[in-house]
C-alpha cells in the first residue's frame, strides 16, 4: 500500500506542478505589453502563413448587387477557385468556376487580388515594418479573449493594396482570430469593408475559413450596395511523394 499511496503522491505532484506551469504561462502572457504581443503574434503569424502556403483548399466567392441608388437589384457572380499542388510542388490557384455578371460595377484584377490576399489578412514579422500598430484594449469574440490592435499601412506603394482595420489576437495561442477592415487605398475604386473569420484546422493553426462584407459603396454618379461571402473549406495539407526506382540488372549479367 506504502508503493500506491507514493504513486498517487507523485502523481499528485505531477498534476500540481503542471497545473502551476500552466497557471504561470497563462500569467506571463497576461502580463505581456502591447509591444511583447505584437512580437510573439507576429511570429506566430509568419509560422502560420508558411504553413497555410503548405495546403489545398477550394475557396468560393459569391459577390452580389443588392441596390443601387437604393433601387433593389439581383446582379450576382459566383468565383470557384482551388488551390492545389503540381507534381513539382509548386503551389497554384486554379480558376474552377465563374457564373453571373455584374453590371453595375465592375470586377477588376485589385478585386480578385483583394480575395486571395488581403481578405485573408496575414501579419507577419516580414509585413510589420509596412503597418502602424496601436494597442485597443481587450475583447471577446466568442468565448475566446482577445487583444485588439487597430492596424494602419505608414505609407503607400503605387500599385499596391495594403489592409486598414482592426485585428482580434487571441490572448492564449496569439494568433490572429477575426479581421475587420478593408482593401487601400481607394480612389476611383471602391471596396467593401469586411470582417474574416479563422477557425482551427488540424488542431494548431488558425486558417480562415469565412468572409463576409456588406457596405455601400459611393461612386461620383452613383451609390451601389454590395455583398461578399467567401469561404475556405476543404483544407488538405500537401504531402510531398517520394518515388524510389530500382535499376534492374542488364540482361548479360550472370545470375
Amino acid at each position: 500500500m506504502k508503493f500506491i499511496r507514493n504513486v498517487i503522491l507523485a502523481a499528485g505532484l505531477f498534476l500540481f506542478c503542471a497545473g502551476a506551469q500552466t497557471q504561470e504561462q497563462s500569467a506571463d502572457k497576461k502580463d505581456l505589453t502591447p509591444e511583447e504581443i505584437i512580437r510573439k503574434f507576429t511570429e506566430k503569424e509568419t509560422e502560420f502563413y508558411k504553413a497555410w502556403m503548405q495546403y489545398a483548399y477550394v475557396q468560393r466567392a459569391e459577390i452580389r448587387v443588392r441596390s443601387v441608388d437604393g433601387a433593389p437589384s439581383n446582379e450576382s457572380m459566383t468565383l470557384v477557385s482551388e488551390v492545389v499542388f503540381n507534381d513539382d510542388g509548386s503551389r497554384e490557384i486554379r480558376k474552377v468556376r465563374r457564373n453571373g455578371r455584374l453590371k453595375s460595377v465592375h470586377f477588376t484584377q485589385e478585386d480578385i487580388d483583394i480575395i486571395e490576399n488581403i481578405n485573408p489578412f496575414s501579419l507577419t514579422t516580414k509585413d510589420l515594418p509596412l503597418y502602424n500598430l496601436k494597442y485597443a484594449g481587450k475583447e471577446k469574440v466568442d468565448e475566446l479573449n482577445c487583444h485588439v490592435f487597430a492596424v494602419k499601412p505608414k505609407s503607400f506603394k503605387r500599385g499596391h493594396l495594403y489592409f486598414e482595420g482592426r485585428i482580434w489576437v487571441d490572448d492564449a495561442d496569439l494568433q490572429i482570430v477575426r479581421t475587420v477592415g478593408k482593401a487601400v487605398p481607394q480612389g476611383e475604386q471602391r471596396f467593401p469593408e469586411f470582417e474574416t473569420l479563422r477557425q482551427i484546422i488540424d488542431g494548431k493553426y488558425w486558417f480562415p475559413v469565412y468572409v463576409h462584407a456588406d457596405d455601400r459603396l459611393h461612386f461620383p454618379d452613383t451609390t451601389v450596395r454590395l455583398e461578399e461571402t467567401i469561404t475556405y473549406s476543404d483544407y488538405k495539407k500537401f504531402e510531398s511523394k517520394a518515388t524510389i526506382r530500382y535499376k534492374l540488372p542488364d540482361s548479360d549479367d550472370p545470375e
